[in-house]
């Protein structure tokens, strides 16, 4: 520390994209969780969602669901047994390779996810009347820019 120099000014932290990203996510999922509740789903939560978002229909390995959600192999493995007892997950025999596993949704699972996506579209539909139709079309157009340009230069992130 630098003695007799005043401390920076944090302000900044909270006017970053990073942070107006953040926050609009974390309100936007939370808004959808609490439809899923009122729907008969009380039992989801967001971890369970971002398990959801990166398992294929036709199922997916561990490994592979672990480097897409950015989380250790037994981090993923946790969270994939709490699916299965809540029941939108289980695990399979893979028809390519007779040792390996893959996660696939159960039939109540599916049922989630149709309730997921309409759940989604409810929310959207709220931040559309609060926001404006346009403007929702124009950030979500402009993130999918954003996306898709980070995804052609990729950047690798370690699962272990």
């Amino acid at each position: 520390m630098n003695a007799g120099r005043p401390a920076a000014d944090p302000s900044w932290r909270y006017t970053t994209i990073g942070r107006h990203l953040h926050n609009a996510a974390r309100k936007f999922d939370a808004r959808v969780l609490v439809i899923l509740s009122e729907r008969g789903w009380e039992e989801v939560r967001l971890v369970h969602i971002n398990l959801t978002r990166c398992l294929d229909f036709s199922g997916t390995r561990l490994t592979e669901l672990a480097r897409r959600a950015a989380m250790t192999k037994q981090a993923m493995g946790e969270l994939v047994d709490e699916c299965e007892r809540i029941e939108l997950v289980e695990r399979t025999a893979d028809p390519t390779d007779g040792r390996a596993k893959i996660v696939v949704f159960t039939a109540r699972g599916k049922r989630f996810m149709s309730a997921f996506r309409d759940a989604l579209t409810t929310a959207e539909e709220e931040m559309e009347f609060q926001l404006g139709g346009t403007r929702v079309q124009d950030i979500k157009q402009a993130l999918a820019d954003y996306t898709d340009a980070a995804r052609e230069r990729t950047v690798r992130v370690r699962v272990k």
